[in-house]
């Protein structure tokens, strides 16, 4: 499993390229689960992640947009996959307008990792209809209220991995994940898991913070045994 870390800054994302991170993913936590930066410091960051000779893969989210929008989202996700990075992400609702919203991002000449939101649980049909895209995952919107594993039962978890994993879909997990989760996301094994929470000493929203990044990287890649937090 490898990990995946959300920075909001330069400076943020310097540091997850530093201490253990595989994945860099671009975010302000502050505006929402899958809060869009201005395309502007997206490009930025990505510009001095490359300079700096950081090879990683790169993903950026394009916010929170509302399903019923398509031509927002699919504006929106063009703007972010200007910027140079690897990975588009964009968030799916299980409502109305979701199967439209996948269709058009299918159309995409670029990257595309559909973000289902689990705090209702996992509609795996639909999940079912999105694994020709390079990635899926599966997180929370709200995430004062648990972690991923208080919203969707594992079993459900373990087939949305199988499901992904059948097709040859990278699969990742997120949604307040912290130290204590580490042996339930190893026992689902899945491609990547996407941690902002656990390394940040206060909220989210918080200054990312080295040591915490240091020592959620050693658990993940087994260098020592997970601590609860």
């Amino acid at each position: 499993m490898k990990l995946l870390v959300s920075v909001r800054t330069a400076s943020e994302a310097a540091i997850a390229a530093e201490g253990g991170a595989d994945f860099i993913d671009l975010k302000e936590p502050r505006a929402g689960a899958l809060g869009g930066l201005p395309v502007g410091v997206i490009a930025d960051i990505v510009a001095a992640l490359r300079a700096a000779g950081c090879k990683l893969p790169i993903s950026a989210t394009i916010g929170d947009l509302a399903m019923h929008d398509i031509a927002a989202i699919v504006a929106q996700a063009r703007a972010v996959a200007a910027c140079g990075v690897d990975y588009v992400k964009v968030g799916i609702e299980m409502g109305d307008g979701a199967d439209g919203v996948l269709q058009a991002l299918s159309a995409l000449p670029f990257a595309v990792v559909p973000v289902f939101i689990a705090d209702r649980g996992l509609d795996l049909d639909r999940v079912a209809t999105a694994l020709h895209f390079p990635a899926v995952m599966a997180d929370t919107a709200d995430k004062l209220s648990g972690s991923l594993f208080d919203c969707v039962p594992v079993v459900e978890l373990r087939r949305f991995v199988a499901l992904a994993r059948s097709a040859g879909t990278m699969v990742g997990l997120a949604g307040a994940l912290r130290h204590a989760h580490l042996p339930m996301l190893a026992a689902l094994s899945p491609d990547f898991a996407g941690f902002r929470s656990a390394v940040c000493r206060g909220a989210r929203g918080s200054a990312l913070d080295a040591t915490l990044l240091h020592g959620l990287a050693d658990a993940v890649k087994g260098r020592r045994n997970p601590v609860p937090g």
